[in-house]
């Protein structure tokens, strides 16, 4: 747990380059995405997309943000009928809140593992974060945004889904668009992908993070493992929880960087030779303004899991009750 409270000040502190504000743009034929943001002093948002059905838009993934959700309120213009969340991080869940409140009749799909996270590891989390506001040895700009994750956390069950994500695979038309899911374990514990049959594009979550994995509640295993499985997937482009599209070529290119971080990480190079490497097989899809922070993002995931003892680097391994 204070592993996870460590990652949100270290990101304070090694925030990635602001993006400029910008609506949701097309990426193909009635689908959109809004960028999410790592901007200074603040924790993400993560990607959202927005896909026009024959009944109305659906939504993967909401953001943690007022600004960022109600970016995508304004372009749906109350036409907004269904989200998917792709799992339980507040990056992509915490805007639920305020879309529930906005959009009444919203149906939210999302694994059995976002109730397990919001009754065991965010409640605890929590509590840690009230004893860090609480605390007047805390930066002022790590309280803050701790105060947004905590009001989030208060509203916990508009944060639920009302549909249960269960089967490894499963087809969903919400709002009328066709699409296949896809349910993994890798990042955390209960992680959904969404292919929008359409268009083929197919929707990662944090399945794909750049400019790094965010392995905070992750089994680098298991994540390695659903790699390989969206690779078989019939996708034209690919939209990872954080940083650019890719196209097959891309994951093809991040799940080889992943395996090779993996086993770098097995082994006893320094590193500052992992991250080298890792900037080197993925060259052209870090942008410039984050590789200077990328080995500092590195240093902390290799000392707090993948170079961790056992039963550290392990603890998400196990199958969830």
């Amino acid at each position: 747990m204070r592993h996870l409270l460590r990652s949100l000040l270290l990101s304070l502190l090694l925030c990635l380059s602001p993006p400029l504000r910008a609506a949701p743009e097309a990426i193909a034929d009635g689908v959109y995405l809004l960028r999410g943001h790592f901007e200074p002093g603040r924790q993400p948002d993560g990607n959202s997309v927005l896909l026009r059905g024959s009944e109305g838009w659906v939504l993967i993934d909401s953001g943690r943000h007022r600004a960022h959700t109600q970016q995508l309120l304004d372009f749906t213009a109350g036409d907004l009928k269904a989200v998917v969340n792709t799992h339980w991080h507040l990056d992509h869940l915490g805007g639920n809140a305020w879309l529930r409140e906005r959009q009444p009749g919203l149906l939210v799909y999302a694994s059995a593992e976002v109730e397990r996270a919001l009754a065991g590891w965010l409640a605890q989390t929590r509590r840690q974060m009230q004893a860090l506001v609480d605390d007047g040895k805390t930066p002022e700009a790590a309280r803050a945004q701790m105060r947004i994750d905590l009001d989030l956390l208060a509203q916990g069950a508009a944060l639920l889904p009302d549909r249960r994500i269960e089967a490894p695979l499963s087809a969903l038309a919400p709002a009328g668009r066709a699409l296949r899911l896809g349910l993994e374990s890798g990042v955390s514990g209960g992680d959904v992908w969404v292919l929008d049959e359409a268009s083929g594009t197919l929707i990662a979550g944090d399945l794909l993070t750049l400019p790094v994995p965010f392995l905070d509640t992750a089994c680098a295993e298991a994540w390695s493992a659903a790699l390989r499985r969206l690779e078989v997937q019939p996708f034209e482009r690919l939209v990872p929880g954080h940083g650019p599209v890719l196209d097959r070529a891309g994951l093809r290119r991040y799940r080889r960087a992943f395996d090779g971080l993996l086993a770098c990480a097995a082994g006893d190079r320094p590193v500052a030779d992992c991250a080298a490497a890792w900037l080197s097989d993925l060259d052209g899809l870090i942008a410039e303004a984050d590789k200077p922070r990328t080995l500092g993002l590195l240093s902390y995931y290799f000392k707090a899991h993948l170079r961790a003892a056992p039963e550290q680097r392990l603890r998400f391994c196990a199958a969830p009750p």
